[in-house]
């Protein structure tokens, strides 16, 4: 940013964050600090807890929470509360600061980046004293510490196990504490967890012994051989490998073979009938194949005839396409004709009128001649009318170009009016950027200015001034944005310098809308916001408002085009 911004300008741009509504006020035993302390470290409401080693200073104290200062953030009226405290108390209506009742606004309530150094500087004991660690230390180092600390309370590693232990009891609790520790199978030693241990036995375990389900002289099997057992167990219940051919028998597996031995006569009996069907189905299916092999001639014959027609009809759609092209080209063509014509007779029509004024005035010059040579009896006076009448023609025609200048002058200000905006808002839409890029490039038009904005209709005449190839610390890397204070009708009413908040924005045409911009508050000091004398002052602005590559990469620019927005705040404003 150059002329207008300065550091502590800058500090008044940093947003403050709303957190949620205040906790339960809490003794420091009664704490409870989370677990991992790079996300507990700060706490999340009020200030710090900790237990400093010397009584800290009213100065590091929040006005609201009472609390050592968490991200101190200092009022306009002196006074300091942490980052969550002061954002309570500009959620609430008409917010007041609870120390002097002055009203509070957020735009004049700043980062205190020196009373934060002091704070993070002061000796604490550690967070875990009440385990036993003696370790004390200054604040910025507590998230360090926490880290390493033997006594600091963490969750199991194993992150099932829901109980919490001193660091310096994880070896033990890993040991033969934790319910989830890992443990191994004694009969297939698989590795899992020990509350899998029990059902890993009961379900899955190939090498777990177990009882035969038809309870056979067998006393225990090994689970991955239960299926092979169940083939030659005597007390399995099987039926006959013969009941496909219609065999009904079912009975034990030690039934089966005296059954196969005493009935082989009477499954060759149905194995022959089974058979004898089988032919006489085949021969059926035959006889049916024969029948549908005659109509397949006829089919493929068919099958010809049809791809023909279907050929016929493409090239016959083929030649209505080039046909209706044909057409299509003829009437384009007649159109540009009917146009080309319909512009002829608009130029006839107006050499028509042309001429029509011509004779008019011919016919004006005739009579006005005639009157001349009627008076031929005084050649003196009848030269000096006609001196008279050119001098007055010639008056005539200055003061119609004079008119002219004006009129041309008028409408001027009549485009500009039509585009100007009245309530501190330009949208300024750039054509052709590719073609006014390399014009900046080439060095041919460094710049460009906006249309001018103001105010309201008697407030500031404000314009932009872009450099799209950069200027300065930007040329040939940034694209450069201005804010310019131009000289109004209406300066000798406003009130100088210049001292409203300036917002300068790039839009973005895709759907994410990620616009890029920039804020400044005007230095008082500055000579770009004092009254203008000339017909603007010196720009001032970011000359590295955005980088070309994140420009030219984005969806910042759409058909050629880009758009630029510069706000200035008009809430503060009084009338004129």
């Amino acid at each position: 940013m150059s002329a207008g911004r300065n550091a502590d300008v800058r500090e008044l741009q940093i947003p403050l964050q709303h957190r949620s509504p205040s906790l339960a006020v809490l003794s420091l035993a009664q704490r409870p600090w989370p677990s991992d302390p790079e996300t507990g470290f700060l706490p999340q409401h009020g200030g710090f807890w900790d237990h400093f080693i010397a009584t800290p200073e009213p100065k590091y104290c929040c006005e609201a929470c009472r609390l050592v200062l968490c991200n101190p953030r200092q009022t306009e009226c002196g006074h300091r509360f942490c980052e969550t405290c002061i954002s309570e108390q500009l959620s609430k209506p008409n917010p007041v600061c609870p120390a002097d009742m002055e009203p509070l606004f957020k735009d004049k309530i700043f980062r205190d980046v020196c009373c934060h150094r002091e704070i993070m500087a002061l000796r604490v004991y550690c967070r875990s004293e009440k385990n036993g660690c003696k370790e004390q230390m200054s604040l910025h180092q507590v998230m360090d510490h926490l880290n390493v600390c033997p006594y600091f309370e963490v969750p199991c590693p194993l992150g099932k196990c829901k109980e919490k232990m001193m660091r310096k009891d994880i070896s033990e609790h890993l040991s033969w504490k934790c319910k989830h520790r890992e443990t191994t199978c004694e009969f297939c030693m698989h590795k899992m967890a020990m509350t899998e241990l029990q059902k890993h036995k009961e379900t899955v375990c190939p090498s777990f012994p177990v009882a035969c389900p038809n309870h056979c002289t067998f006393p225990s099997i090994l689970r991955s051989e239960l299926t092979s057992h169940q083939h030659e167990c005597p007390k399995a219940h099987v039926t006959c490998s013969f009941i496909r051919f219609g065999c009904n028998f079912k009975g034990l597996n030690q039934d089966m073979r005296d059954h196969e031995s005493s009935f082989a006569s009477e499954h060759l009996r149905l194995m022959a009938t089974r058979n004898t069907t089988l032919e006489a189905k085949m021969e059926d299916v035959k006889g049916e194949l024969l029948e549908r092999y005659k109509v397949l001639p006829g089919l493929s014959s068919r099958l010809s005839e049809t791809e023909s027609q279907y050929e016929e009809m493409r090239e016959n759609n083929r030649q209505l396409e080039q046909k209706l092209t044909a057409m299509q080209n003829l009437m384009s063509s007649h159109s540009e004709k009917l146009l080309e014509m319909e512009l002829e007779l608009r130029s006839l029509r107006t050499i028509r009128e042309e001429v029509e004024t011509l004779r008019g005035t011919v016919e004006s010059i005739r009579s006005r001649v005639a009157t001349l040579e009627g008076g031929r009896g005084g050649a003196i006076p009848a030269t000096h009318t006609l001196g008279s009448l050119e001098t007055q023609l010639s008056r005539q025609d200055d003061m119609l170009s004079v008119h002219e200048i004006r009129l041309a002058d008028m409408d001027l200000r009549f485009q500009v009016l039509e585009t100007a905006s009245f309530n501190g808002t330009l949208i300024w839409k750039i054509r052709d950027y590719k073609r006014r890029k390399q014009e900046a490039v080439a060095s041919k038009t460094l710049s460009l200015y906006s249309q001018p904005f103001y105010t309201g209709y008697f407030g500031y005449k404000m314009c932009a001034r872009v450099y799209l190839n950069g200027d300065g610390m930007g040329k040939g890397t940034h694209l450069s944005l201005f804010f310019v204070v131009m000289r109004g009708e209406y300066d000798a009413l406003l009130l100088w310098p210049f001292k409203q908040k300036v917002t300068l924005m790039l839009m973005d045409q895709g759907p994410a809308r990620k616009h890029l911009g920039d804020a400044f508050k005007p230095d008082p000091n500055s000579s770009s916001f004092r009254r203008p004398t000339a017909e603007m002052n010196i720009a001032s602005g970011c000359p590295l408002f955005v980088a070309q590559t994140v420009l030219e990469n984005g969806t910042y620019i759409k058909d050629d085009t880009i758009f630029i927005k510069v706000t200035v705040d008009t809430s503060d404003l009084p009338d004129p």
